[in-house]
């Protein structure tokens, strides 16, 4: 039997004074990782020298102009920029947020052209990289932008899904986006997620209330009974298993949320905060609905750990490894959506 091709990983640098480099250097000095993947670093071969040296790591790694030169067996790093990059730790640094750039750029246009697999990102610093070519929230709309499909933020972990309705976006202005086409937008893509990138083939979804006490009948609020209840019973009547919605305060306390697949949050916090409490340095962040697979770690620069060798890899290694399998798993029903016997079963 042929040997399955190693994926390939692209993993963009992100901000260089923060400590996604000692993630990519820790995670990959464990050889073991290697067989799991083919790691391609987008940054410059100087800088990771430097880090190499910082963290007095004895990482080996293969020099590369392209991803196309990716060796299997190696860690591969392709220059971006060649010149000297004065790295600080610790510090914003709008310069950095340049380099930070360049790296995401030329990943993310290796992936549109399918030379990796996946890209998983280390921590960008969101001030910093703002430009006129950068003018996002974070990566999850920077790749909205770049690749096809509708990106949705969903953070995950082996025991808990959480999307977000609405991420990066003032508090005041969430309820005005809360729409029922975006709910129903949003609920489809999640839905098609579970079955497509993580094999659940009758996902249960969960819903979270907008208001406090999904509204207590008006009192707190009308959008849970005038936009939220009436989508949801739309989308239930089309087979859809979404529930909803739930009061957010004691939804997770109770531990109601193991009783479903996923759960949607209306806005930023109402879903991280838990999910970060009950999962944080374990958990991914997955832009589900894109045609292209992209995960990162669960957590930002840590500017004020950064350099000091004390970063915890376990949320980057989880975001390569759930890259990894969310790409087989697509790969696989692809085939199984394309295989004509199963066609012919589902006609009888």
């Amino acid at each position: 039997m042929e040997k399955e091709e190693k994926i390939k990983i692209g993993i963009s640098i992100g901000d260089l004074n923060g400590i996604g480099g000692e993630l990519v250097i820790k995670t990959f000095e464990d050889n073991r990782m290697l067989e799991f993947c083919t790691p391609i670093v987008y940054a410059s071969v100087k800088s990771v020298v430097f880090l190499k040296k910082h963290f007095q790591s004895s990482l080996e790694f293969n020099k590369i102009k392209n991803a196309s030169q990716a060796v299997h067996s190696k860690v591969n790093v392709v220059s971006v920029w060649h010149e000297d990059v004065k790295i600080n730790f610790g510090e914003e640094d709008a310069k950095i947020g340049e380099y930070a750039l360049k790296s995401l750029q030329a990943a993310v246009e290796d992936l549109k052209n399918d030379q990796i697999d996946v890209l998983v990102t280390a921590p960008i610093n969101k001030h910093n990289i703002q430009s006129d070519a950068f003018k996002f929230p974070g990566h999850t709309d920077y790749l909205a932008q770049e690749l096809e499909g509708d990106s949705l933020m969903f953070m995950v972990s082996e025991d808990l899904k959480v999307g977000l309705l609405t991420d990066h976006v003032p508090v005041s202005e969430v309820s005005n986006q809360i729409t029922a086409e975006l709910i129903e937008k949003k609920i489809s893509i999640i839905h098609n997620s579970l079955i497509s990138d993580f094999n659940i083939s009758k996902p249960r979804i969960a819903v979270l209330g907008i208001n406090p006490h999904t509204g207590d009948n008006g009192v707190i609020g009308s959008e849970d009974d005038t936009v939220l209840r009436p989508t949801l019973e739309t989308l239930k009547n089309t087979g859809q298993l979404v529930y909803g919605p739930y009061a957010a305060d004691s939804f997770f306390g109770s531990k109601n949320y193991k009783n479903f697949d996923a759960i949607i949050a209306t806005y930023h916090d109402q879903g991280l905060i838990p999910f970060k409490t009950l999962a944080f340095g374990n958990g991914v962040n997955y832009t589900a609905g894109l045609n292209k697979v992209r995960t990162s770690p669960d957590h930002g620069t840590a500017y004020e750990i950064a350099g000091k060798g004390v970063a915890d890899i376990t949320s980057f290694k989880e975001a390569i490894f759930s890259g990894i399998t969310i790409f087989k798993n697509r790969k696989m029903n692809q085939k199984l959506r394309s295989n004509p016997l199963l066609k012919q079963s589902k006609k009888r």
